[in-house]
């Protein structure tokens, strides 16, 4: 690819150090790399050394270069801006606009792409102000990779550790290197868990926060799709451009697909659904009984969609279905997903593994992806982002 502008905007955290690693990749790339720093930042990472990996003069004062209007123009010229570590308050200053730094006036003055690297400890990531303000950003259509969970300052642990420089340098130039092959087409996209309600309080449901989903609605546009994005209880934004249809069960799910299936030239089945509901749903709520300890539910089955829109599409659609399995063994995990294509119909099954601390409502995945006849096809590993990329890119090879 040509050489890009890049500004790597370095925020006062302890894993600044770790930007060091992001601008030596890119600038090994071929890439044009300018530093934007923080004072903080630059408490923990010598201005030296910037330069030296950088190659470039890097920014720090707003009022250095005034004669150029550098503090603007730094941004216009960039093609790809990268902040890394993103601190908490730094994500919050860019929900709300704010331009108190060369970094902060930087981002404003841009149009372009803008992937941030959150990283701070485990409690403040969580921090109901922090998740709205990343829920903000991403509502702008700035793209977001990590926390991970592991470790953090001295003896912390958890969420909240930013991703490393490899996968942040490989999503931000997966950004601006997405290809425009789906331009004239429609993508249907269904993400989220469906919910059976029990009573007006409780219901059965399961954990999908519905980010892989909105992340192929993501990957989707930006290759020039129209996109319809069915959501089911989303605990994520839905990307900037996508049509929203919001739905709550499996049998409101089934209605919102049957009445957009046919317009679809590509249909990603990513929502996780509930495979029964109650046969009644109690009008109020229900009370424990004095009598027993216990309590019964009779389910019914739910209609297997997946299935009916792959027996009856009425043209040459392109349908990919999601199997999450706790199965631990590969092979074992392959197993089940060819028998689940045998019965499903669908032309791809997305295979990804699941349990109490991976997949669902994580930031990142990794998945099989196999084809009708059974066979492996490939693979993805990385944010939910880049994998969801790898899947478009896996499909469309293979048809």
């Amino acid at each position: 690819m040509a050489a890009l502008n890049v500004v790597v905007g370095i925020t006062g955290g302890i894993a600044a150090y770790k930007a060091v690693t992001v601008v030596r990749q890119l600038v090994l790339a071929g890439h044009d790399v300018h530093v934007v720093a923080t004072t903080n930042a630059l408490r923990f990472i010598g201005l030296p050394t910037l330069e030296a990996v950088s190659r470039n003069p890097v920014n720090t004062d707003i009022y250095e270069g005034v004669d150029e209007v550098r503090h603007v123009a730094v941004g216009k010229a960039a093609d790809l801006i990268i902040v890394a570590p993103a601190t908490a308050n730094t994500i919050a200053k860019m929900a709300t606009g704010q331009a108190s730094d060369f970094l902060g006036n930087t981002i404003l003055a841009s149009t372009a792409p803008i992937l941030i690297a959150p990283a701070m400890h485990t409690e403040m990531w969580q921090n109901v102000a922090t998740m709205a303000n990343v829920d903000t950003l991403r509502s702008r259509g700035i793209h977001t990779i990590g926390p991970g969970s592991g470790p953090l300052t001295g003896r912390d642990s958890g969420p909240g550790r930013m991703a490393e420089p490899s996968e942040i340098v490989a999503a931000a130039l997966d950004i601006v290197m997405s290809k425009r092959d789906l331009v004239g087409r429609t993508v249907l996209v269904t993400a989220g868990g469906t919910r059976e309600p029990l009573d007006p309080v409780r219901f059965i449901g399961n954990r999908s926060s519905g980010k892989q989903g909105v992340a192929v609605a993501e990957a989707a546009i930006a290759r020039g799709a129209t996109v319809i994005l069915i959501g089911a209880n989303l605990e994520v934004a839905p990307p900037l451009g996508a049509r929203v249809v919001e739905v709550g069960t499996t049998l409101e799910l089934q209605m919102a697909v049957d009445a957009e299936v046919a317009t679809a030239d590509l249909v990603v089945m990513a929502a996780a659904v509930a495979d029964y509901r109650p046969t009644e749903i109690a009008p109020t709520k229900i009370k424990k009984s004095s009598d027993s300890n216990t309590l019964e539910l009779r389910l019914q089955e739910n209609p297997d969609i997946l299935r009916q829109i792959s027996t009856n599409r009425a043209r040459d659609q392109v349908i990919v279905g999601f199997a999450a399995e706790t199965e631990p063994d590969d092979e074992t995990l392959l197993q089940l997903g060819r028998a689940k294509i045998s019965r499903k119909g669908c032309d791809f099954l997305v295979l990804n593994r699941v349990g109490w601390t991976e997949g669902f409502a994580s930031d990142g995945n990794t998945v099989i992806v196999i084809d009708t006849a059974g066979d492996r096809v490939g693979e993805a590993s990385g944010s939910k982002l880049s994998v969801a990329h790898r899947i478009l890119d896996l499909v469309f090879a293979a048809r």
